[in-house]
């Protein structure tokens, strides 16, 4: 019998579709036994939730301090021929729930097994996964293949569609003005064709990794600018979240100010500045050609360096 274990968390419900749609394939296995587990937090993270909240979660996403989660059911002991790893990203961290399965003793049911991993993200997602590996191979696991769904929509009005959204829970466009917000249906869709790649190396007993064959349908695509752009928004993003831990754990009204000023920061930085760091970036994606290059190739083929 095959065994495949799915650990995942999805605040909006959409990374469960995503999850959903890339597995289908598997049940159709003979004698495959499939366990979900999904990591739920202790308490909650509300959806929608609020402006304020939402930037409360940031410094402890960026300095990967996690949260408090329920047990989880399955056996970490148990030998599976597959985990897979669903996550969202989070201020270009993994989410914290995730985060804090990774630092768990549970997290060793990926020694000696081949993980997939599958991301749900608007847009920016290369630093996140950097983390993911490193716990990953930390924890025994092996890199089987990556595959990243992100919102196609351009940055800005994704910005404006994705905070619509996260205030106030619909993801639909009101009245067909806007595109809905977040990984289209079509996208989560079509995504069971990842599904029959990965579907196909479990049934042929090949554990070794699929990320070329993933590839070739698109499964991982590196925006060359991003590259640049997150290591500068991470290097900004670690003195706020240094500033605001300074005044107290999440949910200490000590730190409130400081999280609103960073709120309003980052409303600037998205209307101001990124647009200027996004002109900056291309222009140096130019001047660093083979450098840039060689990160494509490194993000693209899920490798991770020490």
């Amino acid at each position: 019998m095959k065994k495949i274990l799915i650990i995942h968390y999805s605040q909006t419900g959409q990374l469960t579709d995503i999850v959903n749609s890339i597995t289908a394939p598997l049940k159709k296995i003979e004698d495959v036994c499939i366990v979900y587990e999904e990591i739920k937090p202790r308490p909650g993270f509300d959806f929608p939730w609020s402006a304020t909240k939402f930037c409360d979660v940031f410094p402890e996403s960026v300095e990967g301090i996690p949260c408090e989660i329920e047990p989880v059911h399955f056996d970490p002991n148990e030998a599976y021929d597959l985990v897979i790893l669903a996550y969202q990203v989070w201020f270009l961290a993994p989410s914290l729930p995730i985060t804090a399965f990774l630092d768990s003793s549970d997290a060793k049911v990926m020694k000696g097994r081949p993980v997939l991993t599958i991301i749900g993200c608007r847009n920016m997602w290369l630093l996140a996964h950097e983390t993911v590996k490193q716990k990953i191979v930390e924890s025994g696991g092996r890199l089987f293949g990556n595959i990243v769904l992100g919102d196609k929509t351009g940055n800005l009005l994704g910005v404006l569609t994705i905070t619509i959204w996260m205030l106030s829970g619909k993801k639909k466009s009101f009245l067909g003005i806007l595109p809905d917000a977040g990984i289209s249906d079509q996208d989560i869709y079509d995504a069971s064709k990842f599904g029959d790649i990965v579907s196909d190396a479990v049934k042929n007993n090949d554990p070794g990794p699929v990320q070329n064959r993933l590839n070739a349908h698109g499964a991982v695509t590196v925006v060359p600018q991003y590259i640049l752009f997150e290591k500068r928004i991470h290097r900004i993003f670690k003195v706020w979240s240094r500033f605001i831990l300074k005044k107290g754990k999440r949910g200490n009204p000590g730190r409130k100010f400081r999280v609103r000023l960073f709120l309003v920061y980052l409303f600037i930085a998205i209307a101001v500045i990124a647009p200027v760091s996004t002109v900056l970036s291309m222009l140096a994606v130019r001047l660093k050609k083979d450098e840039i290059q060689n990160a494509i190739g490194y993000f693209s083929e899920n490798t991770f360096l020490f």
